[in-house]
């Protein structure tokens, strides 16, 4: 594989990269935003010419981001292969649903060596995929990473200060992310375990959807804290079956994650799960958001394989009975609060210090 090329000197910004971001949502608009004011030139690439027309005239995203101007040398576009002819990073935030289908149509036009980054937090329906697996299978002369960690993009596009995880095999793309995207309120931390911290990414999102339903119903605060800390519980027991790193979890792309999403009104699956506790019905809810939440999609993936590999999961079946059948967020509770009372941690860890 080649090496990552050296960029144009940018004087006192530093380098200048070629740098590509594929979906205008709201997190690709964030991470668009980021890149071009680290002084990067960002081709942004959109499927809808009045959206390119948009930010190529005015610099908003109106759509996703109606108050926030694009600074920089942000060059939005809909010619996929020219947006990506030039870069040597590409950032990937396209929904789940469509994510294999965009990157197979241009498979031929990736070059080798080309860093491929995924920024969408999903699972794709056939197979159980990761959005990295999938990069794998459609463009495996590409080297890949994850980007993933509590990264509301309403907050980083307003500069709040923000932390996230590049995981990566390749120390070279783990170094690259970290100077494209590192600037004074966007820090970026690095792991190897790619598939725990996209796993984490993809299953908080249905544990926001819980925490927004309590949060309609105005449970109170141990009983919040509750459900996120089993929640947390849950998605680790489940990752960790299917060869996680279970300290991922402890980390920004687990437990922090969980806790931004599941606390936080601008996360969309909370948002979500706040209207359906306040009576109503899931297809308005997602209707009314005008976004994907991809935990809905998520939920019924995760319930098929934890009871296809048997992993006791609780809360994802109780979700799952609530918002496709006619159970209540109470009852879920209370089927919790009645099971055994097993273990709080799911994972205890050697001692490595003897007792004197």
């Amino acid at each position: 594989m080649p090496d990552y090329k050296a960029p144009q000197d940018n004087g006192a910004q530093g380098p200048v990269h070629d740098v590509t971001v594929l979906g205008g949502g709201s997190f690709g608009t964030a991470m668009a935003k980021v890149l071009g004011e680290n002084g990067h030139r960002v081709h942004f690439w959109m499927r809808d010419e009045a959206q390119v027309a948009e930010v190529r005239d005015t610099g908003v995203n109106s759509r996703y981001m109606p108050d926030i101007k694009l600074e920089g040398d942000i060059q939005p576009t809909t010619d996929f292969d020219a947006a990506i002819d030039k870069s040597d990073v590409i950032f990937v935030a396209i929904p789940s649903k469509a994510f294999r289908s965009v990157i197979r149509e241009h498979s031929q036009q990736f070059r080798e060596g080309q860093i491929v980054i995924s920024l969408t937090k999903g699972i794709e329906e056939h197979g159980f995929k990761l959005m990295s697996e999938i990069l794998q299978e459609e463009i495996p002369r590409c080297r890949i990473g994850v980007l993933s960690g509590p990264n509301l993009a309403g907050e980083i596009v307003n500069r709040d200060l923000t932390a996230t995880v590049i995981a990566a095999k390749d120390p070279d793309v783990r170094r690259a992310v970290q100077g494209l995207l590192g600037c004074e309120y966007f820090r970026v931390y690095a792991n190897v375990d790619i598939y725990g911290v996209e796993l984490a990414g993809a299953l908080k999102n249905i544990y926001a959807i819980v925490a927004g339903m309590a949060s309609a119903l105005d449970m109170g605060e141990n009983a919040k804290a509750m459900l996120i800390t089993r929640g947390l519980a849950e998605m680790s027991r489940f990752a960790v079956s299917l060869g996680a790193n279970p300290m991922t979890f402890m980390g920004l792309a687990g437990v922090g994650d969980l806790i931004a999403t599941c606390t936080s009104s601008k996360s969309r699956n909370f948002r979500v799960g706040y209207a359906v506790g306040k009576g109503q019905k899931l297809d308005d809810a997602v209707a009314e958001l005008g976004q994907v939440a991809e935990g809905i999609y998520t939920l019924k993936l995760v319930k098929e394989k934890s009871e296809a590999i048997g992993i006791y999961m609780p809360l994802v079946r109780g979700l799952y009975e609530i918002l496709y059948g006619s159970a209540s967020i109470n009852a879920v509770i209370s089927s919790l609060m009645m099971a055994v009372q097993n273990s709080d941690v799911e994972f205890i860890l050697p001692r490595t210090i003897s007792q004197q």
